[in-house]
């Protein structure tokens, strides 16, 4: 992993406050990993320990915890005397994660059509797709990706295969910063949702291929992206 070319201080960032009824290193990653993948801690972004405790009001334990995790993510690096910083997004790594991401949300509409998609999980689809209408219609980017990955997840849960979802989340790390850069583009959030309402149908009416296809086209939205960004915001990239 590599930091972009130009390093940026630790931006003003408003974090949640840590509450005590939860562990305080899964409180510090889930915000700082939410926070990286939002942008809002971009590339090339040093993170201290002694910044980020200080944000927190933690102590360097968990700090160190989450930190840690974030680093197996591929979030941040450390580099030698020269502390953590917010990873550059990495072509091969977009890509070979899309490569990932396709075999298994492919094989998994593949399998709930051979298995019957059930009410519960036809229900849970649903509920993504009607919350990402509602985001669309109050221009609400954010809550639409929160109910974009409700869906995946639903998808992926519905293989009856706990492995699947775990991994299909995990792949989806390297790609959400992808995502985040077209956040704001409303039309091709109402392409996502449309295709999402194609893929259900094709789930409840047991055609794999047409599912296959429409699964395929949607993933690949990133990839065909991916150019365009890099020219726009090149300083994010390696």
């Amino acid at each position: 992993m590599q930091i972009s070319s130009t390093p940026v201080t630790f931006p003003d960032v408003p974090f949640p406050a840590l509450v005590e009824d939860q562990p305080t290193a899964q409180q510090i990653h889930a915000a700082m990993k939410s926070a990286i993948l939002s942008l809002a801690l971009p590339p090339g972004t040093r993170v201290s320990e002694a910044e980020t405790g200080a944000r927190f009001g933690a102590s360097r334990t968990p700090v160190r915890e989450a930190m840690t995790w974030l680093r197996d993510e591929g979030l941040i690096v450390t580099l030698a005397s020269r502390g953590n910083f917010v990873t550059a997004l990495s072509e091969e790594g977009i890509r070979s994660a899309h490569f990932i991401r396709e075999a298994l949300e492919l094989a998994a509409v593949n399998r709930i059509c051979e298995l019957g998609l059930s009410p519960e999980d036809d229900a849970r689809l649903s509920v993504a797709i009607t919350a990402q209408r509602n985001a669309i219609s109050f221009n609400d980017a954010a809550a639409f990706h929160a109910a974009d990955d409700a869906f995946h997840a639903a998808l992926a849960g519905a293989t009856g295969l706990p492995r699947v979802r775990t991994l299909v989340v995990r792949e989806k790390t390297a790609l959400d910063r992808l995502r985040a850069l077209r956040m704001n583009d409303m039309d091709h959030l109402r392409e996502l949702e449309d295709e999402h309402k194609r893929i259900l149908n094709c789930l409840r009416k047991g055609r794999a291929d047409r599912a296959q296809r429409v699964m395929q086209r949607h993933l690949s939205r990133v990839l065909d992206a991916m150019e365009k960004l890099k020219a726009s915001h090149g300083a994010y990239f390696e």
